[in-house]
């Protein structure tokens, strides 16, 4: 349906021509998913120094490591948090506005990002308590961010270029990924040349410097500053213009607003607001009205989130076990404490380089070209493919001479789930609900992810354990091995590929279009 009878302002942002002002609200809220995705990953790069310097065993042929409820806590806290802030502030966001609730959410995360680096005591057991409290709140803001940031993008951008302004919000993910990576690669070079140690095998103690205690802490740290460089600017970005008129009701200060954003005059129609306040549309998320307009939408937006990030999480969160089980990654053993965590801070590195990136950016250039759907089929697809590949010709892979092959093709697992559901599950929930819950039901797509992220973060730490029980890891019992869970990822992936049938199709629509909200707004106006 046309938006000819749409708000004179809602149809402004429609066809506006791609501004600076798009550019920084990318920027803004980009630098939020820049900063989610160093904090939700860089627990990977420390987990194994954490394991060295709080749970060593004198005598023991391998360096310490945590043990397995503490390893689950410590990497599985801060997705239980993220999920509870994607529930809370995504309502929230519906409920007091977008940019009320934008700027809290940040504070979140800048300050428990710093008090992470923080621990009450020495002792084991309050250095973890201290890690995974602080870490809780951290995903707890970090979920804020998601509903948030994808609503704001996709309420400020014209539909024509929508969902790669979305995509390229969320694409700041890879590059904070990367930069995780990195950092982690610099700083550890930089204690490794300043406090030089042995190899555990050498010495078991001394291979674990002392300094080595300040690795994590300004690891986790550093994951404040590029919050904080975006803290006066999201601030100071206006109110949506969508939340202001059609779910504030309040058309002059969205008109003023956008006026000023678009540097054009823009009608103020409060009249017909109030008209559109008395229509059908104000069903609610709990109504038959909303299950018969948008149930199977949310199922599909939750479901395929939900199956994705199972797969997702398990190959990231614990991308370092299986480049040790392949022996891309020397035995712990070889290596001192620093050096262990500049070995995985390369190899993220380079899977995020060559892959994760290069996979969302695909997404940002083709999403309004060839559209969602067709993404996220063709993710989906190659996903399966890959991961089967991987997967029954496992014993191939894992021959010395064949390893390189296997890393080939795990990262190309990573590019297209990039290039696919990764990307496309953050932007239809922001697109297709109405502007009254479009932030409430992004949360509750999130969260669903955040669900199938639990799941394979904790899943895999025991299903990718070795069949024989004397081969598992320190404390864990025996698993089904690395090749069974992959083919289960596998079985997974095509899962999600079947459900992405339930979720429509939203490029070069107006939101108002895709919610409904210009039917509403169409017959509103007819019958007045």
């Amino acid at each position: 349906m046309s938006g000819e009878n749409n708000l004179k302002v809602l149809n402004a942002l429609d066809v506006a021509k791609t501004q600076w002002y798009h550019f920084t609200a990318i920027i803004i809220a980009g630098m939020g998913f820049f900063t989610d995705a160093y904090d939700l990953f860089c627990i990977s790069l420390v987990t194994k120094m954490l394991g060295r310097i709080y749970y060593h065993v004198d005598g023991s042929p391998k360096p310490g490591s945590l043990p397995p409820n503490v390893s689950a806590a410590v990497n599985g806290v801060a997705l239980i948090g993220t999920l509870a802030g994607q529930l809370f502030f995504g309502w929230l966001g519906d409920k007091m506005g977008r940019k009320k609730v934008y700027g809290v959410t940040l504070m979140l995360m800048c300050g428990c990002s710093i008090f992470s680096g923080l621990s009450f005591g020495h002792e084991p057991k309050t250095v973890m308590a201290t890690l995974c409290f602080f870490r809780f709140w951290l995903g707890f803001g970090i979920g804020g961010d998601y509903p948030l940031s994808a609503t704001i993008m996709s309420e400020y951008a014209n539909k024509k270029t929508r969902g790669a302004f979305i995509a390229a919000v969320f694409a700041m993910q890879g590059f904070g990924i990367l930069a995780g990576g990195i950092f982690g690669m610099i700083l550890s070079s930089a204690f490794e040349a300043r406090f030089k140690a042995p190899a555990y095998e050498v010495d078991p103690i001394g291979s674990t410097a002392p300094q080595a205690d300040y690795v994590w802490r300004i690891i986790l740290m550093a994951g404040a500053l590029p919050a904080l460089l975006t803290f006066y600017w999201r601030l100071k970005m206006p109110e949506t213009a969508r939340y202001t008129a059609l779910v504030a009701k309040n058309a002059t200060q969205a008109a003023a607003d956008m006026s000023k954003v678009l540097n054009m005059d823009i009608e103020a129609e409060q009249q017909k607001v109030e008209q559109i306040e008395k229509n059908k549309g104000s069903y609610g998320l709990f109504s038959k009205e909303f299950l018969s307009r948008h149930g199977l939408h949310l199922l599909g937006t939750s479901s395929t989130w939900l199956l994705l990030d199972i797969a997702f999480y398990s190959q990231n969160l614990f991308q370092k076990d299986i480049f040790s089980a392949i022996g891309w990654i020397p035995p712990a053993k070889t290596m001192s404490a620093i050096q262990e965590v500049f070995t995985i801070a390369r190899a993220q590195t380079l899977i995020a380089l060559c892959s994760t990136v290069p996979g969302y950016w695909f997404t940002v250039a083709l999403i309004d070209v060839i559209g969602r759907f067709t993404i996220q089929l063709i993710g989906f697809f190659f996903m399966t493919v890959f991961m089967f590949a991987l997967a029954f010709p496992y014993n191939h892979w894992i021959q010395p001479d064949n390893r390189i092959g296997f890393v080939v093709i795990y990262a190309l697992t990573f590019f297209f789930a990039n290039f696919g559901p990764n990307a496309t599950t953050f932007v239809v929930p922001a697109e297709i609900f109405p502007a009254r819950l479009r932030s409430t039901c992004h949360g509750i797509s999130a969260a669903a992810g955040k669900v199938g992220g639990i799941i394979g973060a904790f899943g895999f730490l025991y299903l990718a354990q070795n069949q024989d029980p004397k081969k598992a890891d320190a404390g864990y019992p025996a698993g089904i091995g690395v090749k069974n869970s992959l083919i289960l990822l596998g079985v997974i992936n095509l899962l999600g590929l079947l459900l992405t049938f339930l979720v429509p199709e939203s490029k070069g629509k107006s939101l108002e279009e895709l919610s409904g909200e210009n039917e509403d707004i169409n017959e509103e106006t007819s019958s007045n």
